[in-house]
C-alpha cells in the first residue's frame, strides 16, 4: 500500500545542500540532499508515498549494484563497502522515514531514485566518520546511481516490490480464503436449496455447490495471478538511460540480475529486450488486470454472501455470517453483513486503480513509461488491500457461516423452478399449467403434484434427489 504519512511539525534547524541547479535549505537532520527537497517542495500533491516494498525494492539495488562494481574493479571498495551497508539499513526499513517524495512526482520516478541516491550517500558517509553532503567522498549520483538511471532502477523497483507482494502476500491470503470456502463446501453438502437465476426461481441444488463454484472460481484467479508473476522476473537493469547500457561494464547488466536474485533469494533473469522492458512495464499492467480481475469476481461473491444472509426476516436469510460489530446507530439489534461490504469497497478501488494503471501505460513514448510512480503506486496498492481485504473477509465472516438448512428448505419448496422435473413425467405444457396454479393457489408444488395424483410424496422427494449431482 502507498503510506500516507502523517503531518510533523517542521524542523526549524536548517541545513544549505547544493545540487546542479544551485543551492536549497532543507531540515538539518534530513539525510536526503537538494534533489529530494526540491521534489518536497515541488509535489506537495497528496502525501501518499511509495510503499515499503518499493523502498525496500530501491536498496536491494542499490546494494546489488554497489556490490557487482566493487567485484568489476568499477568502484573503490572503501566506497563500496559503506554504500552497500547504507542501503542494507534501507533494506531493512531503517530509513523509511527519510523517502519523502509524493507518489505524485516528477515523470519516470527521478525524485525517487534521487532520494534513495541522497539518502543512501549520506548514511554511507557517515559510516566512514563524515558529515553529510561531502559529494567529493560519495556522490549520490557518481557513486551510489553508479551505471544506473531511473528508467531502469525504476520499473525494475516496481518488478521486484509487485513480485514480492503478490507472491508473499496475495497469493498466501487467497490460499487460506480458497481453503475456507472449501471447507464451507464440504460442510454444506448436504444442505438442499433452491438455484436461482435471473434472480429468479431455478432448479435445486447444494449449498455447498454454491461455495464450491466460490472456491474454485478464487482458485482460477490465483493460478493466473501466480502465472503473470512470473513476468516480473524478467528485469532490464542495466539498460540504464536507454536501454543501451551506456557506462556500464560489459558484464554489469548479467550480474546486477544474479546479485539481485541472491539478495532476494528469487530467480529474476534478465529480460529478453532490455529496450521493451523499459518503453513498456507491461509485467506491472498484467498483474493489475488481474488484480481487477481479481476484484470482479470479489464483488460478486461479496454480493452472493449478502444476498443468501439477507433477512433475517424479509430476505433469503439462507446462510448466517458471524455477528461482529452492531449495524446501526439508530435500529437497537441490528447487524449488517460488514465484511462483504468492506471487501466490496476495496475491490471498486483496486477496479479504478487498474484504469489509472492502464492510462498510465498509455504514457509510454519512445524510450521509456514516464507515468512509473503512478504505475506502481496503484498495483501496489491493489495487491495490498486485496491482500488484507481476503485475508479479513476469511477470518471474520467465511469462517464463521452457517447454513439455516430449515430456511434452505423452505424456498426450496416453494420455488415454482421445481416443475422442471416434472417435464420427462408429464411435459413442457401440463408443468408449466401446474407452475401457474400453484402461483395462483399459493400451494407448494409438491402438494399440488400429489393432490393430482401425479407423483407419491416418495416419488417427488426421489426426483428431488435425483436431480442433485453429487
Amino acid at each position: 500500500m502507498s503510506e500516507q504519512q502523517p503531518s510533523m511539525e517542521k524542523n526549524t534547524q536548517q541545513r544549505t545542500a547544493g545540487d546542479s541547479l544551485g543551492q536549497v535549505q532543507l531540515p538539518a537532520d534530513a539525510y536526503y540532499g537538494a534533489q529530494t527537497q526540491r521534489a518536497v517542495l515541488n509535489f506537495p500533491i497528496s502525501g501518499y508515498r511509495l510503499p515499503r516494498e518499493f523502498i525496500k525494492a530501491q536498496g536491494i539495488i542499490k546494494a546489488s549494484a554497489a556490490a557487482v562494481h566493487k567485484e568489476l574493479g568499477e568502484l573503490d571498495g572503501e566506497i563500496a563497502d559503506a554504500i552497500l551497508a547504507a542501503a542494507d539499513e534501507v533494506i531493512e526499513g531503517r530509513w523509511d522515514s527519510q523517502f519523502v517524495v509524493d507518489a505524485f512526482q516528477a515523470g519516470a520516478g527521478t525524485s525517487q531514485n534521487m532520494n534513495a541516491n541522497e539518502v543512501i550517500a549520506n548514511v554511507a558517509l557517515e559510516k566512514l566518520g563524515l558529515e553529510r553532503d561531502r559529494k567529493d567522498k560519495i556522490h549520490p549520483n557518481d557513486h551510489v546511481n553508479k551505471g544506473q538511471s531511473t528508467n531502469d532502477t525504476i520499473p525494475t523497483a516496481i518488478c521486484i516490490s509487485v513480485h514480492e507482494s503478490v507472491e508473499r502476500k496475495l497469493l498466501p491470503a487467497l490460499d487460506k480464503l480458497i481453503g475456507e470456502l472449501a471447507n464451507k463446501s464440504r460442510e454444506f453438502h448436504s444442505v438442499v436449496k433452491s438455484g436461482r437465476t435471473h434472480l429468479q426461481d431455478a432448479v435445486p441444488l447444494r449449498l455447498g455447490q454454491e461455495f464450491e463454484g466460490y472456491a474454485a472460481t478464487v482458485g482460477q484467479m490465483r493460478k493466473q495471478l501466480e502465472q503473470a508473476a512470473d513476468g516480473l522476473l524478467e528485469l532490464g537493469i542495466g539498460g540504464n538511460a536507454v536501454g543501451t547500457g551506456v557506462n556500464t561494464h560489459p558484464e554489469y547488466a548479467a550480474k546486477m540480475v544474479a546479485e539481485i536474485g541472491r539478495r532476494t533469494g528469487t530467480p529474476y533473469r534478465q529480460a529478453p529486450s532490455r529496450f521493451a522492458f523499459m518503453q513498456n512495464p507491461s509485467a506491472a499492467l498484467r498483474v493489475s488486470g488481474l488484480l481487477r480481475d481479481l476484484a470482479v469476481h470479489l464483488i460478486k461473491l461479496s454480493s452472493d454472501i449478502r444476498l443468501l444472509n439477507s433477512g433475517p426476516q424479509t430476505g433469503l436469510a439462507e446462510i448466517r455470517l458471524p455477528a461482529v460489530q452492531p449495524g446501526s446507530s439508530i435500529m437497537p439489534g441490528k447487524v449488517n453483513p460488514v465484511l462483504p461490504e468492506m471487501l466490496y469497497m476495496v475491490c471498486c478501488q483496486v477496479i479504478g486503480n487498474d484504469t489509472a494503471v492502464q492510462t498510465a501505460m498509455i504514457g509510454s513514448q519512445l524510450e521509456i513509461n514516464v507515468m512509473m510512480p503512478v504505475i506502481a503506486h496503484n498495483v501496489l496498492q491493489s495487491a495490498h488491500i486485496l491482500s488484507t481485504a481476503a485475508e479479513a473477509f476469511c477470518e471474520r465472516c467465511v469462517k464463521g457461516i452457517e447454513a439455516d438448512e430449515e430456511q434452505c428448505r423452505y424456498w426450496m419448496d416453494r420455488s415454482l423452478s421445481l416443475v422442471t422435473m416434472l417435464n420427462p413425467v408429464i411435459g413442457y405444457d401440463k408443468a408449466a399449467e401446474i407452475a401457474k396454479e400453484s402461483l395462483k393457489t399459493q400451494k407448494p408444488l409438491r402438494q399440488l403434484v400429489v393432490e393430482k395424483g401425479i407423483l407419491t410424496g416418495d416419488e417427488w422427494e426421489r426426483i428431488v434427489q435425483n436431480s442433485l449431482s453429487e
